[in-house]
């Protein structure tokens, strides 16, 4: 599925890493399967719906790591930080690594990669045969705690999310996988790291969540129109309008990724 005003380019960034990696490189996260569900999402997936549904899928049971990707771009030199297509990547693409196959010492193996592009995470994905997931089976992923499916109504729960988010960031990033495993076996969906969604550009809201009546003061991104239902999950809709602000060639310190496949399985 290709996000429609991005077109060609995607494509391209794509059609280069048709090839699968070797099993050897490519040690992706085992994935966790989930679903089908349909769930109360803080995004409206359209006028008179607030049920979304997700069909069964699988999810990285943590985020992507600077080892696994320094060996998508050892095996595919096209997304290396000095030959990447400046089209597909800023120039802080993955700046952090001490070159352009050498993660140094302010890139562990085990930290989530970052600064890469929504371009160099999708093309990531395609090579593990998989792809990116969409802002529902990530938000419903994020929805769980240890025992729960959905923990959003429990004030204690919203209370540790928040705190996550109050953190200052700057520091050094800690490894993935120190979280506990929420109900779906995945970790680190809160309190880590922003994460790629394929669909970032559809979760565009309106600036001012009290004219979501008003459809003249709703603005568009792309075919779709979001409303924001549950305006009291302010961490969610936190990552709502980081994503929604981001262009696919953007790098930032703090956005990671991971990966999912149809049908809960793993390539």
């Amino acid at each position: 599925m290709f996000i429609e005003h991005q077109g060609w380019l995607a494509g391209v960034a794509v059609a280069s890493v048709a090839t699968a990696m070797p099993a050897s490189a490519q040690s992706p996260a085992s994935r966790a399967s989930i679903g089908p569900a349909t769930f109360a999402s803080v995004l409206a997936p359209g006028a008179g719906v607030k049920q979304a549904t997700v069909e069964r899928y699988a999810l990285d049971r943590e985020p992507v790591t600077n080892a696994q990707f320094l060996a998508f771009v050892q095996a595919h030199p096209q997304w290396q930080r000095d030959r990447v297509a400046k089209l597909f990547a800023e120039p802080t693409y993955l700046s952090q690594w001490a070159g352009a196959t050498t993660l140094g010492d302010k890139a562990r193996p085990n930290q989530p990669v970052t600064q890469v592009s929504w371009y160099a995470a999708r093309a990531y994905c395609q090579a593990q045969g998989a792809r990116l997931p969409t802002w529902y089976e990530w938000e419903y992923a994020a929805a769980a705690d240890e025992t729960r499916s959905d923990a959003r109504q429990d004030p204690v729960w919203k209370e540790r999310i928040l705190g996550w988010y109050a953190q200052t960031s700057g520091g050094a990033l800690p490894d993935v996988g120190r979280t506990p495993a929420n109900v779906h076996g995945v970790r680190d969906l809160h309190g880590l790291v922003w994460e790629w969604v394929e669909d970032y550009t559809g979760l565009m809201v309106s600036s001012d969540s009290r004219n979501q009546g008003d459809p003249e003061k709703l603005k568009f991104c792309g075919a779709s129109a979001l409303s924001a239902e549950n305006r009291d999950e302010y961490a969610v809709l936190m990552r709502v309008a980081m994503l929604s602000a981001l262009e696919a060639n953007y790098t930032t310190a703090n956005l990671g990724f991971r990966c999912a496949s149809d049908g809960g399985t793993q390539p």
